[in-house]
């Protein structure tokens, strides 16, 4: 199955304008993402996806190959539904590594990729990891102070979505320990998708859920498409987004 990934990438972010080049121990968050996803196995090639100069020259001065999109995208899914008729070539396979997770280990998407190709009927992957102590603390934290942190994840038996939130669901209303079973799912933001299910992304209208969330994946579930969850293991790395400047100094301390 030949894979692609590509990592969509936007200067002009509302909470944290210029974000891809912000600094991390010496290399940008836009290099940091793309070395993890060159760090994928079994993929035929990585690309940026962006609609800014800047960025786009930044990618490539590091050896990064660009994809150029509309300014109109308003999320990374739109991203690459926008650049699939710009690339050079065609795959099975579409990985979407957002730009702002460069601490993603490798055998995250190469779990995605196992689970699409053990299962052609799945339309679209993505990963989910239970909450350590830390990172709950993390999340209840962050709420606490009114900060948009990481998203949580809850699914069903077959281990399809059910919703994602960027509150701390399930609510659980106790404190956890070192050791303890969070019942809490932290969502990895990677997408893996079929051609045919991110072309139909372009073409649905944005939802009320994925409006007052702003979490681009509920269009998949407002509209009916299951959206697998793939449990994987952290392997005790810690892993951590970019969404706020509080959180350089999170990820440059796991760096």
């Amino acid at each position: 199955m030949k894979t692609i990934i590509i990592i969509p990438a936007r200067y002009a972010s509302s909470r944290y304008p210029g974000k891809p080049l912000v600094m991390l121990k010496g290399k940008s968050l836009i290099q940091r993402s793309w070395e993890a996803a060159m760090a994928v196995n079994n993929v035929s090639a990585v690309y940026v996806a962006t609609d800014d100069d800047r960025i786009r020259d930044a990618s490539l001065a590091f050896g990064a190959r660009v994809v150029m999109t509309a300014e109109s995208c308003a999320n990374g899914t739109e991203r690459l539904a926008d650049a699939l008729p710009n690339l050079p070539e065609e795959a099975d396979l579409y990985v979407n590594l957002q730009g702002d997770a460069p601490l993603t280990p490798a055998w995250f998407v190469e779990d995605l990729i196992r689970e699409m190709v053990a299962n052609p009927e799945v339309q679209m992957a993505t990963p989910v990891l239970r909450c350590d102590a830390e990172t709950y603390a993390n999340f209840v934290e962050d709420r606490r102070n009114d900060r948009v942190g990481g998203t949580t994840a809850v699914f069903d038996r077959n281990r399809n979505a059910l919703y994602f939130s960027k509150e701390v669901i399930p609510f659980t209303g106790k404190t956890f320990g070192p050791g303890d079973d969070i019942p809490v799912f932290h969502h990895v933001g990677v997408y893996a998708y079929r051609p045919d299910a991110l072309k139909a992304y372009g073409s649905w209208p944005v939802g009320p859920l994925e409006r007052y969330e702003g979490l681009e994946q509920l269009r998949f579930l407002e509209n009916g498409m299951p959206i697998r969850c793939v449990e994987v293991d952290g392997k005790g790395r810690v892993f951590w987004e970019l969404n706020n400047p509080v959180d350089v100094a999170r990820i440059e301390s796991v760096i």
